[in-house]
């Protein structure tokens, strides 16, 4: 019976202290506070739909902006991810999802290759939805991509409501997420013909 892959992260700034719980072998429960309703919302949604235990609890400078927390949960969602994977064997390593939401459609594609790239083909006409602003989107997932050492593609393939095309957008990479860090028992090692990640 394999150990359960979890990680605790805590990272403390003059600007931001976040506190990230993960268990990739989860059933989806999501405790996130953030400070920034909306990123809670994301995160859940996320969590729920990659079937990953995550818990955060983080404050910050919010009262300036909501940039440098979004990055920092970005970076710490990252190590915990990096953390939580250890060697990575077993792991089916590639996930792709393409999940629609109402009037939008957005896929996301995950490869745990320890390679850090990030794309990010999406675009908002809203640039606010309530008092969030969309463009910590991509600060998020960059930082979180680079944080975790892997190549995450998020794309939209339509849509018109922000609020509908950042939920697709979220439900994809934790669907894509979730797909990449299923154990396959057939893998005896990494799956790389380098012969690790």
């Amino acid at each position: 019976m394999r150990k359960k892959r979890e990680s605790k992260v805590h990272r403390k700034t003059t600007e931001t202290d976040i506190a990230v719980s993960l268990c990739l072998d989860g059933f989806g429960e999501a405790d996130v506070k953030t400070g920034i309703p909306f990123m809670d919302h994301m995160l859940a949604l996320f969590a729920r739909h990659g079937l990953l235990d995550l818990k955060i609890k983080a404050s910050g400078d919010v009262e300036v902006d909501d940039h440098h927390l979004a990055e920092d949960l970005g970076i710490c969602l990252g190590q915990s991810l990096k953390e939580a994977l250890g060697t990575k064997e077993g792991i089916t390593r590639y996930g792709y999802a393409v999940v629609p939401m109402d009037e939008s459609l957005a896929e996301a594609s995950v490869d745990l290759s320890g390679r850090p790239f990030f794309v990010y083909d999406v675009v908002c006409k809203a640039k606010k939805v309530k008092e969030f602003d969309t463009a910590l989107v991509p600060e998020f997932l960059r930082a979180f991509a680079f944080s975790a050492g892997i190549n995450l593609h998020v794309g939209l393939r339509y849509g018109s409501n922000s609020h509908h095309i950042l939920e697709a957008v979220f439900k994809a990479v934790g669907r894509a997420l979730g797909a990449a860090v299923r154990i396959d028992e057939r893998e005896k090692g990494v799956p790389s013909t380098k012969g690790r990640l």
